[in-house]
Parts: structure tokens; sequence; C-alpha cells
């Protein structure tokens, strides 16, 4: 009999681990490695290890079923926040998300100031010469927005 063989009766643990004894932490020599595997498993069963598992019960996160090469790449990007869109398409994200978060802001200068910095950031975002589409996105009318801005809050 071969040792990890499939399919191939394996020797019963030796008789002082079934009689209850701690299974050494190495293999001993005469143990196949399955036998003393599950002699390891078994005994960390028998001790309650495996009882109260964090996450017990869920699906895996990060499993879709999909064969994704790259999926550990997109798992570090989402978890260290690194955007992986070309800048033509993040400066639009950017704008879409700028004009959401000045509905929240309670002071015309506070509108202002934040217009101000997207527009730099839109000049910037135009004269760079990087890899992607070519960003067409335009500045923001200042006056044009804070007057908007004015008339969605009342006044």
């Amino acid at each position: 009999m071969g040792e990890g063989v499939p399919n191939e009766p394996q020797p019963e643990p030796a008789s002082d681990e079934a009689a209850g004894q701690k299974v050494p932490d190495r293999k001993p020599a005469g143990m196949t490695w399955g036998s003393f595997v599950e002699a390891r498993i078994r005994e960390a069963q028998d001790g309650g290890a495996f009882e109260n598992l964090p996450g017990f019960g869920k699906p895996i996160p990060g499993l879709t079923g999909t064969d994704d090469e790259s999926w550990w790449l997109k798992e570090k990007a989402r978890r260290e926040n690194i955007n992986l869109l070309p800048p033509a398409l993040e400066i639009r994200l950017d704008v879409q998300r700028t004009l959401q978060r000045i509905d929240t802001l309670a002071y015309e200068a506070d509108v202002r100031r934040t217009l101000e910095a997207l527009n730099k950031r839109i000049v910037q975002a135009q004269r760079a010469a990087v890899w992607g589409p070519p960003c067409d996105t335009q500045t923001l009318d200042i006056e044009a927005t804070v007057a908007r801005w004015q008339a969605k809050r009342g006044g």
C-alpha cells in the first residue's frame, strides 16, 4: 500500500491516539499522512476548535462562481481604495460626486470653493498627457451652478 494513493484503504490510527491521547505535533514514522491529518482534525473537533467560528453558515466573500484570474487585483484595489479608471472617466465621476456633494453644503462660500477646486482638477485632467480616452470634460460655470444650488435651497 502506497502512502497518499487515492481510494486505497489507510491503516487505522495507532492505539494510543484511539485511546484519547493527544496526537503529536509531528507525524510519527509509522502513521500515514491521511491518518495523521484526520487524527489532528478529530482532536480539534473534540476540543471545540471549530465551534462558533466567525462567518459560519455565511458565503465566503469574494467567491462569485467565476474563474476570474485577476480577482486578487480587484480585491486589493477595492481594499486599498485604488481607482482603476482612466483619468478622463475619473474626472467625470469626480464631477458627478462633487455636484451631489454641493447639494449638502450650507454656505455659498463653501459651494464656490468646492466648484473652484473641481474646475482646477478638470483643467489638470485636460492638460495631462495620460492613458485612456481624451478628457473632454469642460469646466463648470460657477455662477450658473451656484444659482441652481440657491434655487434648490429655496433662496
